[in-house]
């Protein structure tokens, strides 16, 4: 039996459920980070009620941060907590830093200072990369953020680098590009489409409203990524590495395969509406995961199609259908 110990931020949220279930299986003692006073629910990890110890902590009290770290002396960080609604930073970009990157600086010095032996995975985000030269991007492609909270991920991202390098820590940015599940929030338009898709099969709804449909992204699943965390957590040098499935995608071809899964041709339901358009995209933001597959041998377990099937039947059963077994 495994005696490792696992601190998890962001455990309430569809990242950190996948990844506890994972460190549940290999029989680990993990601890998920909430904010103090938070809401009775744990989220996405509701179901693992019980299994989990909890402990308090919030982003913008760096503080709280460090204290956790100097009570859990986990074997292994994993750092998943993060504003993720890129819009939302553009409101309130001062916040979105301090909630990045300062965080992060705050939970490496707790490491450094107070518990020297654990091994840190950051998430960070292929947003980071912005209107970069290559595409797709592989870890050195050069950076060129286009939103605050793509700053402060390439932000948090480079104090990983810094502090590997000045103070040995073993710690690794995971470079995340677009992962989805059934337990993404809808305001996330992959989840949004198969939402639609799923109420207007049921009578639900008669048509959704979407932005540029030619929008490319790289989609992989959520589950597949967080494996790779923990693998990057097995090595016996610390480093960066993407997550990401390699191929591009559009909007309209996800919607194609969601309404296709239920007999339904996405262009009869599907309404855009111009104020959700955004300036076209210089780079497609693909992600290259060839560090990551050769050197931690991390396989995607799901493809796209089976990803975005498994995300419409979930909504069917949500909303009142059945379409096949869960998923396991």
């Amino acid at each position: 039996m495994s005696h490792k110990s696992a601190l998890v931020t962001g455990i309430t949220g569809q990242d950190g459920s996948f990844l506890a279930e994972l460190l549940l299986e290999r029989d680990y003692r993990v601890t998920g980070v909430i904010r103090p006073r938070a809401a009775p629910s744990l989220g996405s990890s509701e179901h693992l009620r019980g299994r989990i110890e909890l402990i308090e902590g919030d982003l913008l009290e760096p503080d709280s941060l460090r204290q956790a770290v100097a009570v859990a002396r986990p074997d292994e960080l994993y750092h998943l907590a993060a504003p993720s609604f890129v819009p939302d930073s553009w409101c309130r970009p001062a916040e979105t830093v301090a909630a990045i990157a300062v965080a992060t600086a705050a939970l490496l010095e707790a490491v450094r200072d107070r518990s020297e032996r654990t091994r840190v995975f950051v998430a960070g985000s292929g947003a980071m990369f912005g209107t970069a030269p290559d595409s797709p991007q592989h870890e050195g492609t050069p950076c060129r953020p286009e939103s605050p909270y793509a700053t402060a991920k390439l932000a948090a991202h480079q104090l990983v680098g810094q502090l590997r390098a000045h103070d040995g820590l073993f710690a690794c940015s995971g470079i995340l590009y677009n992962h989805e599940s059934e337990r993404r929030p809808e305001s996330f338009v992959a989840r949004k489409i198969a939402r639609a898709a799923a109420a207007i099969k049921l009578g639900l709804a008669q048509e959704v409203e979407l932005g540029d449909l030619t929008v490319v992204r790289d989609w992989s699943f959520a589950g597949d990524i967080m494996q790779g965390a923990w693998l990057a957590l097995r090595q016996d040098q610390p480093d960066d590495y993407i997550f990401a499935s390699g191929t591009g995608r559009t909007v309209a071809e996800l919607a194609a395969v969601a309404f296709g899964h239920l007999g339904l041709d996405a262009q009869d339901h599907i309404r855009v509406d111009p104020n959700l358009v955004r300036q076209p995209e210089a780079t497609p933001r693909i992600g290259d995961p060839r560090r990551a597959r050769e050197r931690l041998g991390w396989r995607p377990g799901l493809s796209f199609d089976e990803l975005v099937r498994r995300m419409v039947d979930a909504d069917m059963r949500a909303l009142g259908g059945l379409t096949s077994a869960p998923p396991h």
